[in-house]
């Protein structure tokens, strides 16, 4: 199986760069961005291995970050943003040069995380849950996002919500992530995941049911 090792580097050089990213900021003024973002599309169309390894160094530390969202530990985070960056390679061709660049790459770290757990056995969008779709109105919706708007009042690191968020099921995950993350309405998320609007909205509603308890077990809330 192809990897993104077999494209810019060995083995103990990754493993090298990613002690050395993962704590780093990827990218901290963005002014003239883009126009060094250019020379980089170009190289990686050339196929040069530098500028490979140059978006990966830019950009590891903020895709980790959203491929973390979508998994319940980093191992499946780091399968997703490997698997991620090859499409990303693989597709350089198509970047629109008018548009972001760090938000083309995002945009494909969120797909490549909704394929992996399309690929799984488990019918993951399943509610799994006795009580109907029909139980979950919009007032569940409006009553849930009340509560996690005064949750954000309290004293949270967004580490401590990101592990709270990896204890989700992965339906309640992906769609919690899709909504609130991504800002996709229930018609986008249910459309992309090929699910009713109705399961959009429960499992949304569940999610952050759920991420208030978890929330509120682990970090003692009122």
């Amino acid at each position: 199986m192809l990897t993104f090792l077999t494209l810019v580097m060995t083995t103990a050089d990754l493993a090298t760069l990613e002690r050395k990213l993962r704590l780093e900021p990827t990218w901290q003024d963005m002014e003239g961005a883009e126009r060094v973002f250019a020379g980089l599309v170009e190289g990686c169309i050339s196929g040069e291995r530098r500028s490979q390894q140059r978006v990966y160094e830019l950009f590891y530390g903020k895709m980790m970050a959203v491929c973390l969202r979508y998994t319940k530990n980093h191992d499946q985070a780091k399968d997703i943003l490997q698997d991620g960056f090859i499409k990303v390679f693989r597709s350089m061709e198509k970047f629109n040069r008018d548009g972001s660049f760090e938000g083309w790459i995002r945009r494909i770290m969120v797909n490549t995380a909704i394929d992996y757990f399309r690929r799984t056995k488990n019918s993951y969008l399943l509610l799994g849950e006795e009580r109907s779709i029909e139980d979950f109105g919009d007032q569940d919706e409006e009553d849930v996002l009340e509560d996690v708007e005064q949750e954000e009042e309290a004293d949270l690191k967004p580490a401590d919500v990101i592990n709270a968020m990896q204890k989700l099921t992965p339906a309640y995950r992906t769609v919690f992530n899709l909504y609130v993350f991504e800002e996709m309405t229930h018609k986008e998320i249910a459309d992309s995941l090929g699910i009713s609007i109705g399961t959009s909205k429960s499992n949304l509603a569940k999610a952050k049911q759920n991420l208030k308890k978890l929330l509120k077990k682990e970090h003692k809330l009122p």
